[in-house]
């Protein structure tokens, strides 16, 4: 099977920067090594509580890419699993094709690991392609979800902006050109950190993530669903989203203020904060 890598190299500069993000992170945490369906995942875990929560992060993006939404769950009591997707960059498996590009085999592959890391209930937070993937598990152990930008319920919006930032990324890697991608998925005046700059320009120099699925398997059991995006998302903006996720989902869109695509990286802190709520999200912003 195909390797999502360019190069061996390659892969261990990935795998070093990942390495170096968590030994760097002052939250004290551990990592294990789990096998769900057939592929080697990577899981960090960290803090302690009543309530876990485990989060799987969006396309190109991985626990250690991650860390400031971990470290705000940490904060408010929480036990927390970040997991690596087994097909994107990071410290699990790189094959690619694992899904055969179905949802349903990213679901299976999430309860999987939820019965290996947890024997208690959890609660789940996805965001992007890792919300499409949380919609997509059935595991008997999930008693809450927290989506945040969720794929899998209506098609991207892709403006000649963000196609000329990722054709720029991707043609021409260089952290000039991360940086501009970075800037169409956050809310104006919000500068991407260096960290995140060079994570993806090593990325786009030496990894091809597989691509994400387009529709969410619902399972047939209801789950307590709590779904929020940023008001400026360029990629799924409230207007197209908050439609999808009524009719689709019977829930109502919170949308967050001064926030764009990347919320998890923007507004760690009220993120943790909806673990605490039983009801829907209040919008911060009104849907335009």
């Amino acid at each position: 099977m195909d390797s999502i890598y360019r190069s061996t190299a390659g892969k261990d500069l990935i795998r070093g920067w990942c390495l170096a993000q968590l030994a760097a992170w002052q939250v004290p945490h551990e990592r294990k090594t789990v096998t769900a369906k057939g592929a080697q995942t990577h899981v960090v875990l960290a803090g302690v509580g009543a309530t876990t929560v485990v989060f799987v992060p969006g396309t190109n993006f991985n626990a250690a890419a991650s860390l400031p939404l971990a470290t705000a769950l940490v904060a408010t009591g929480c036990r927390v699993l970040l997991v690596d997707v087994p097909g994107q960059p990071g410290l699990s498996s790189g094959e690619r094709g694992l899904s055969g590009g179905r949802l349903s085999w990213y679901g299976k592959w999430l309860s999987e690991v939820i019965e290996k890391t947890s024997s208690e209930l959890v609660a789940v937070m996805g965001h992007s392609f890792g919300a499409a993937i949380a919609l997509s598990s059935d595991s008997p152990r999930i008693d809450r979800l927290v989506l945040v930008s969720p794929g899998g319920l209506t098609r991207l919006r892709l403006t000649p902006t963000v196609l000329a930032a990722s054709a720029a990324w991707f043609l021409r890697p260089a952290p000039t050109h991360s940086a501009r991608l970075l800037r169409t998925m956050l809310a104006p005046g919000h500068p991407p950190r260096e960290e995140l700059v060079n994570w993806m320009t090593l990325v786009a120099r030496h990894a091809r993530s597989s691509g994400a699925p387009s529709a969410a398997t619902l399972p047939a059991r209801s789950i307590p669903r709590l779904v929020v995006t940023g008001k400026h998302d360029v990629f799924l903006p409230p207007r197209r989203l908050g439609p999808a996720v009524r009719g689709t989902l019977g829930a109502e869109l919170g949308v967050i203020a001064n926030a764009g695509h990347l919320v998890v990286e923007e507004r760690p802190e009220y993120l943790s904060t909806l673990l605490k709520s039983p009801g829907q999200p209040a919008s911060e912003a009104p849907v335009e």
